[in-house]
């Protein structure tokens, strides 16, 4: 099996050196790559033909010349691997999101093809959403609206951001955003790392390697999950893991949600130690109207949507548009996923 190496990809067989074709499936929540977007490609690679994808994989025209896709959130598995099967000249597949369990198929890893992924396209929308989430339970604020649906006035104390510890599951391109965000608030902020010799951080205390959860869980008030689902992060926080939690400390889960044992994390909403949840990811999307997540008054559940925001469909393409032009003149390529780490 090969890696994906960089060495792979070289130019392409179009003009110039473009793919002879790119298959595009639809990229945000069903918005599709054409239009203006579709002319950006074309600066880029000019002379390659665009064929539309369906989120299942399914195309109006033959793939055969298709040298590279851009894949959307929902094309994976083995839709994915269906599209691989017809286009037997594809070469390097582009993810739009940070995490491609989804993407490294069996076909995809037999194939040995080239992925990337949207490293950094979606860090400041999410570390955003981490700190509107801190600010407002330390504010209060999901009880102060239901006073006021209840029409109450009962003042309640809150907790400045100086009186709490962040603790970081990961220290990537969103971990160090929340704590770039965190830092003027005067919060202590610590993390953990898969490879704990990498740099340090300015303002963030580093507890060691993933090995060092129970310790980083006994002093966080906020637990913030920004790992890769891997086969060693696959339900990280367990009934072990959070019954060493320090009590009463929020966990907010904005990468994946196999991160978390579901059964361990009702366990530990309803009965202690946790003082709650905000979760934007779940093992089952879109999350059934019958899940109990939607009843507990400790769980904030939002439609995975800590992403979102105006402009990530453009750092979306500038990614994807400067890989193309690497692509073409046969240099390396950016943000390349190591299939045998899986991120």
């Amino acid at each position: 099996m090969t890696t994906g190496s960089l060495e792979l990809v070289g130019p392409g067989h179009g003009p110039g050196g473009s793919p002879l074709a790119i298959a595009i499936s639809p990229i945000l929540t069903g918005r599709d790559a054409f239009g203006s977007m579709r002319e950006q490609i074309l600066e880029a690679a000019p002379g390659t033909r665009v064929i539309p994808v369906s989120a299942d994989g399914v195309a109006d025209e033959p793939l055969d010349e298709v040298e590279v896709l851009l894949r959307g959130w929902s094309l994976g598995g083995e839709p994915l691997d269906r599209l691989v099967g017809r286009a037997p000249k594809l070469r390097w597949i582009h993810s739009v999101s940070v995490g491609v369990e989804s993407v490294l198929t069996p076909c995809t890893l037999v194939r040995g093809l080239t992925v990337t992924n949207g490293r950094g396209v979606f860090d400041q929308p999410i570390a955003e959403y981490v700190m509107t989430m801190i600010l407002s339970i330390c504010r209060g604020l999901p009880q102060l609206l239901e006073l006021q649906r209840e029409r109450t006035w009962q003042p309640i104390e809150a907790q400045e951001m100086s009186q709490v510890t962040i603790g970081l599951v990961g220290l990537g391109g969103i971990g160090c955003e929340v704590a770039k965000l965190a830092r003027p608030f005067g919060s202590r902020i610590v993390a953990i790392r898969r490879r704990p010799e990498a740099g340090p951080v300015d303002g963030v205390e580093l507890l060691g390697g993933m090995d060092a959860l129970p310790k980083l869980l006994a002093v966080s008030d906020f637990v913030v999950l920004a790992v890769p689902l891997t086969i060693e992060t696959d339900a990280l926080l367990d009934d072990i893991a959070l019954s060493a939690i320090k009590p009463r400390a929020w966990v907010i889960n904005v990468a994946r949600g196999g991160l978390i044992d579901e059964g361990a994390l009702l366990r530990a909403l309803r009965s202690g130690p946790l003082g709650g949840a905000v979760l934007d990811t779940f093992r089952q999307e879109p999350l059934p109207e019958t899940s109990p997540y939607y009843r507990l008054s400790n769980c904030i559940v939002t439609p995975h949507t800590s992403w979102s925001s105006g402009a990530v469909l453009g750092r979306t393409f500038d990614v994807f548009c400067e890989n193309l032009r690497r692509y073409r003149a046969g240099e390396p390529l950016k943000h390349v996923v190591d299939p045998t780490a899986g991120y």
